[in-house]
């Protein structure tokens, strides 16, 4: 990626604000957490003292790996949207309208419900696993489900209509589990799918570090083959890309990394969205761009959306995907305004 004036700049802005409002986070909240709690928080976790505070035990166990996990989940989503966006050519689709977020919370609602019933051995990769599997079959039965002639292509209406139904179906789904479930199986499932980092810890941090740091990673080599894309898909396969290989690799990994970090935050939508639209304004369609300034930026926005949903009701907590759906409704109104060529 060449960095001319126009991208230092953006990225110093971004960096500079990723780390204001990620301080913001861990330093704010129902409990206040002083600058010289964090520091000294720091300096004997270093030093190996475990005589600390409650103020440094709520930084270090609850309030840190918290806000770490906002970034790494607001990364992996917005970095899942620009790859579903590049995949369909289309900068209105995100992975909740593909059917990989339904895939998944149905997933999790099954497993939640199921699970202990049916013997299996639970763990802490067991829900991001079930995760993986119910977003990975989300997303092939709409992009199966949408090709709309022999040459496998989709168009934007068909991909919606089938996104919507397949959504419904997922959506019955895990209504039913609430239904036969037990009233505190009932309750998890609820809040989870309205989305909360209330249960983030170290092992939710690892695992979904690893996957999207990883995902990232990959996602990036692909960028160039995404590019080739936006000629259409005749003159990619002209150009050398492998269409259908490369599409199955891109549902794949779009399907892992939404996935397992949707397994311990629940459904948070619009972030996949809103990022990659508002990225290509500022620095074009380059993929490769996209997918490492969507990372910033969704860290950003996610991050950003937590603190404001622990806040704005304190010592109470709003769920963070009706924050982000405040934002993101009216975002994707006009979007669809914009774009009604597509449909």
């Amino acid at each position: 990626m060449k960095l001319n004036n126009k991208h230092f700049y953006l990225s110093v802005v971004l960096i500079t604000l990723l780390v204001f409002i990620a301080l913001l986070s861990a330093k704010y909240g129902a409990v206040n957490i002083s600058l010289s709690n964090i520091t000294t928080a720091f300096q004997k976790t270093m030093d190996g003292d475990e005589n600390l505070s409650l103020n440094e035990r709520i930084f270090l166990d609850i309030r840190l790996p918290r806000t770490i996990l906002s970034l790494f989940v607001g990364a992996t989503l917005a970095v899942g949207g620009v790859l579903v966006q590049a995949l369909f050519r289309n900068p209105i689709v995100e992975s909740g309208m593909i059917g990989t977020s339904s895939g998944a919370a149905f997933a999790v609602a099954f497993f939640i419900v199921v699970g202990s019933t049916l013997g299996i051995n639970i763990t802490e990769w067991s829900m991001p696993l079930f995760s993986c599997i119910g977003g990975f079959l989300g997303t092939a039965m709409v992009f199966l489900l949408s090709n709309s002639n022999k040459k496998g292509k989709s168009s934007i209406a068909l991909l919606l209509l089938t996104g919507v139904a397949v959504n419904a179906v997922f959506l019955s789904g895990i209504g039913f589990m609430s239904y036969i479930g037990r009233d505190s199986q009932a309750r998890s499932i609820t809040f989870w799918n309205l989305g909360t980092l209330s249960g983030a810890n170290w092992n939710a941090v690892q695992i979904v570090g690893i996957t999207s740091l990883i995902g990232i990673f990959v996602a990036y080599r692909y960028g160039k083959h995404l590019n080739t894309l936006i000629l259409g898909e005749e003159e990619a396969g002209y150009l050398g890309v492998n269409i259908k290989s490369l599409k199955i690799k891109i549902i794949i990994l779009n399907a892992i990394i939404v996935s397992t970090a949707t397994s311990f935050v629940g459904v948070i939508g619009f972030v996949g969205l809103i990022v990659p639209h508002l990225l290509r304004i500022l620095v074009g369609s380059d993929n490769r761009n996209l997918i490492l300034y969507a990372c910033l930026l969704g860290a950003i926005l996610l991050c950003l959306s937590d603190f404001v949903a622990r806040i704005l009701l304190s010592p109470a907590e709003l769920p963070i995907g009706i924050v982000t759906s405040i934002v993101g409704v009216p975002v994707f109104i006009l979007l669809l305004r914009k774009k009604n060529n597509f449909l």
